[in-house]
């Protein structure tokens, strides 16, 4: 962990290959995508990374390519985010969706064009040249018909970046609204708001199902008959947020997705 910290200064330089071009399908072929950077890429990365950061001893092991030294680095970047981004994952998933969708927006009202004119105040395009408003140096990337990747991202929150090698696929990582961001606690009277929705014992039920319960013990745990019990899990099931299976005489309940994220 000292050395994934050691890797990701709070600001300057951060190390091209830790956001593969492969990011975008997700954490696991990202990951697949970082133990596999050339040698001669992580070199040139921490190279400039040590110029102005001091690095632990144990980055020489990922300088060289070593197999084992980067699966322990992606091994820590697995477990930071199991234990720092996993809780907050509903809420930054909820800031990008929400981007997508006015970027989207922006696109089939106008075009490309309104795509990229969406993007200020942090960008301004002119109809030839999108320009990226304070970035912290002085630089061009010319696409050359390769197309360039928007990625919105919850982390990124002073200015967009690129990356440094104009070899990569050209990728603009640019900063979401984060919606209130991490350091606020749930938002108050949110299962208040889930019983309205729902109605309050339904709200509830989906409570006592969270780790899992068959129709017997919902009704125990909240007081109601079996038969009340089985009506409101049959209306969740239908609505898609509850799965069911039977087990001999007994009627087991789980979360589906949906149900999960109402619940979060």
């Amino acid at each position: 962990m000292r050395l994934l910290l050691a890797l990701n200064p709070p600001q300057g330089y951060f190390p091209d290959f830790l956001t593969p071009f492969e990011s975008r399908a997700g954490l696991l072929p990202a990951l697949d995508a970082i133990r596999s950077t050339p040698a001669a890429n992580l070199r040139r990365d921490l190279t400039l990374l040590a110029a102005d950061n001091r690095l632990p001893a144990s980055v020489s092991g990922v300088a060289r390519g070593d197999s084992a030294a980067l699966h322990s680095l992606t091994d820590s970047m697995e477990s930071y985010r199991e234990l720092a981004i996993a809780p907050y994952w509903t809420r930054i998933e909820s800031a990008v969706e929400a981007d997508r969708g006015q970027r989207g927006r922006a696109m089939l009202a106008d075009g490309a064009d309104g795509l990229l004119a969406s993007l200020r105040p942090a960008m301004r395009w002119d109809g030839q040249v999108l320009e990226v408003r304070h970035y912290p140096v002085s630089r061009d990337l010319y696409l050359d018909g390769r197309g360039l990747l928007l990625v919105p991202a919850f982390f990124c929150t002073r200015t967009p970046v690129t990356l440094v090698d104009p070899d990569l696929p050209p990728v603009l990582v640019y900063p979401v609204d984060r919606l209130g961001g991490l350091d606020q606690p749930p938002e108050p009277g949110r299962h208040h708001a889930l019983a309205a929705l729902l109605g309050r014992t339904r709200a509830r039920v989906l409570e006592v199902v969270d780790s899992g319960s068959s129709t017997s013990e919902i009704a125990q745990r909240l007081g109601i008959s079996p038969a009340a019990a089985s009506q409101h899990t049959a209306v969740l099931r239908n609505a898609g947020l509850l799965a069911s299976r039977r087990d001999g005489n007994t009627m087991l309940h789980t979360l589906t997705p949906l149900g999960r994220g109402m619940l979060d």
